[in-house]
Order: structure tokens, then C-alpha cells, then sequence
């Protein structure tokens, strides 16, 4: 997923989008530990995909926080 892809969603799903990324990369994990995953792979690119969320959660709470600085001022 694409952080572009990620932008466009409202806040909402963000969330649960990061919800969902979070149950998944600890099954994966799970299924690794245990020896069921064939592909780790996805590991990695459910760990970037949460990083991606999480980033552009960040940058929207950022941009809030100087939005109302700049009201008070």
C-alpha cells in the first residue's frame, strides 16, 4: 500500500486500517515462530505498511497541532 493510497482514506479507516496491519503482522509472526509461513516476505512489507500508516497519521496530527498555533496567534 502506497502512502498516497493511505492519504486518501478518512481518518477512520486509517485507523482501522492500522488495527488491521497490527492483528495481521502479529499472526504472521505467530505463523513464522511456529514454522507455518512459506512466504516472510510479507513480514517485512506488513511492518512497512504499518510504518507507512502510522507516518501518515503523524504528519495529519502535526498539521492539526500547527493549524491551531496558528489560530491562537
Amino acid at each position: 500500500m502506497k502512502a498516497s493510497e493511505i492519504r486518501e482514506l478518512s481518518m477512520e479507516e486509517k485507523e482501522r486500517k492500522l488495527a488491521d496491519l497490527k492483528e495481521a503482522f502479529f499472526n504472521l509472526r505467530f505463523q513464522h515462530e511456529s514454522g507455518q509461513l512459506e512466504n516472510t516476505v510479507r513480514l517485512k512489507q506488513t511492518k512497512h505498511d504499518i510504518a507507512r500508516v502510522k507516518t501518515v497519521l503523524r504528519e495529519l496530527s502535526l498539521a492539526d497541532k500547527s493549524k491551531l498555533e496558528m489560530d491562537k496567534e
